[in-house]
């Protein structure tokens, strides 16, 4: 059977991903190989100090994603895309989606970028004994809970990006057991939100206008490789309106963007772990045993399986790099020697190269917005430089690239040296590694483990809820999803690994010790400005 056959008679699968800036698109044959992509640009706004991305704009760019996916597949392959064997829904973790009884939005999106929920996070987390990250859903329910938000009362449904959008197209109020570890915590030995810490948080809002059972607003967990709903008539005419795809394809729960990372990367198992880096970055690693301590710079959360993560995550990563890449592409065009993005970042990454493993003694900050590992509420990018610096291209570019993975160093030296986690493989993807000659060995020196980067990785996360979709319909219901990855996707598949070079390291350590001496100029930036 040809590919064109296996589209035809829906044998293939399809993933869908809301990343910060793309939303991506992604068929896969019934070997699990991407067969085409279909993408749709957005961004999210600053509204009222709140980062936020519209409903208007989650459904245009649903359904621009899917129709670039659909011409594609004709383009490609000559045959209408009008059904599928299986589909997954995956996006950005946390934030705060609240909506009443009418299923009508009550407050804007609070995106997992947004650091206003501190209070919140710090009350949590002394309660819990456990971690409460600023960005994760349960710090916002209970900072809206604190500050007698007038939407609170009329909260029927709690749920992510991910989460709605899957219910959107199926009517279904779920999510996998990873998206739902970010909204609150998960009960390692039943799979479902942690009923002792239901308990308590019920304590702590006793006095308060939530009325409501955390158990009744929540989704529903579904393990991974069950089905977790159907496409409706409507959720089908939602995502294609010129009516061609059909109702009825079998959805698996939907996931966050770190969940299908990890499966992106075959990293779902303890002492593996994979870094994705674009808007943000952060590093997901599966453990062995419990952490020792609660640190606020480590987040637990879960593998779409349910094993606990160590995760460090970064609001900032990219946006910084991005726009001085932009600013000298404008200063280029400005000169009459106008060069495409593409040859733009191959340039900065040349130079970066050629940069002195500590920069020469010039460092950059990349907070367009708060990072809690580092104490920021708000962010300011910022520059700085000895007067004696080398201040030369080469030096300039490396720092842009060093800035992208600071914070994750001052989060992964916790894990790693305070709790003397063991690093075997890693696996990188996301947009910071689409020219990895720099960036890979620049992480590998900063993690200090060999670091690979997977072919097929490159499609992301999109391609990652494809093949949870595909592991729903697997014949063998038995069968683990890590077996299942190991010898149906991932067995003979070539990777490029690049382990740490000294020089690497040591600059990278040199870098870090004016990085952390640096950060109240940050803190004192971002609070004058």
């Amino acid at each position: 059977m040809n590919r064109a056959e296996e589209i035809s008679q829906g044998l293939c699968c399809i993933g869908i991903e809301f990343g910060s800036t793309r939303i991506k698109a992604v068929l896969t044959a019934p070997d699990c190989a991407p067969l085409a992509c279909g993408v749709f640009d957005w961004s999210n706004q600053l509204s009222g100090g709140i980062w936020t991305y519209s409903l208007d704009a989650v459904r245009s760019g649903l359904q621009g994603c899917f129709a670039d996916l659909m011409h594609n597949v004709q383009a490609q392959y000559g045959v209408p895309l009008k059904t599928a064997a299986g589909f997954g829904i995956s996006a950005m973790m946390h934030g705060y989606l609240a909506f009443d009884g009418d299923d009508c939005l009550l407050v804007p999106f609070r995106t997992w970028r947004n650091t206003v929920t501190g209070e919140a996070a710090e009350r949590l987390t002394e309660a819990f004994a456990f971690n409460i990250p600023q960005r994760w859903s349960i710090a916002h329910l209970y900072q809206a809970i604190l500050s007698g938000e007038a939407h609170v009362p009329q909260i029927r449904f709690l749920t992510t990006l991910a989460g709605y959008v899957h219910f959107l197209l199926t009517g279904a109020r779920v999510l996998g057991i990873g998206d739902a570890s970010g909204m609150f915590p998960i009960d390692p030995q039943t799979g479902q939100y942690d009923a002792q810490m239901c308990a308590k948080f019920a304590e702590m809002t006793a006095d308060t206008a939530f009325r409501q059972q955390l158990a009744d607003i929540l989704p529903k967990i579904v393990p991974a490789g069950e089905c977790a709903g159907r496409l409706t008539e409507a959720g089908a005419l939602l995502l294609d309106p010129t009516g061609v795809f059909q109702a009825g394809v079998p959805f698996c729960p939907p996931e966050g963007d770190a969940q299908t990372g990890m499966t992106a990367t075959n990293s779902i198992t303890p002492k593996t772990g994979n870094v994705s880096a674009g808007t943000s970055i952060f590093a997901m690693i599966v453990l062995e045993q419990s952490l020792q301590s609660v640190h606020r710079e480590i987040d637990i959360v879960a593998t779409p399986c349910g094993d606990p993560v160590a995760m460090v995550h970064c609001n900032n990563c990219s946006s910084d790099l991005d726009a001085w890449v932009s600013l000298f592409g404008g200063m280029l065009a400005a000169a009459g020697c106008e060069r495409d993005k593409g040859s733009l970042y191959d340039l900065v990454y040349s130079l970066a190269a050629q940069g002195a493993p500590d920069c020469g003694g010039v460092l950059a900050y990349n907070y367009f917005s708060g990072e809690e590992i580092t104490g920021l509420t708000s962010g300011i990018p910022m520059l700085l430089r000895r007067p004696d610096a080398g201040f030369t291209p080469a030096n300039f570019m490396r720092s842009l690239v060093y800035s992208c993975m600071a914070t994750l160093k001052l989060g992964m030296d916790i894990l790693t040296h305070e709790e003397h986690v063991q690093l075997e493989r890693i696996c990188a993807h996301g947009g910071l590694f689409k020219n990895p000659s720099v960036t890979q060995p620049v992480l590998a020196a900063a993690l200090g483990a060999d670091v690979t980067l997977m072919r097929a990785a490159g499609e992301g996360g999109a391609w990652g809820i494809a093949l949870l979709a595909a592991y729903m319909n697997r014949k063998d219901r038995a069968e683990s999803l890590s077996r299942w990855l190991n010898e149906r996707v991932f067995a003979g598949m070539q990777g490029e690994t690049v382990s740490p070079r000294q020089s690497d390291a040591d600059g990278i350590a040199a870098y870090m010790q004016m990085y952390r001496s640096g950060l109240p100029a940050e803190r004192s930036a971002a609070a004058a400005l």
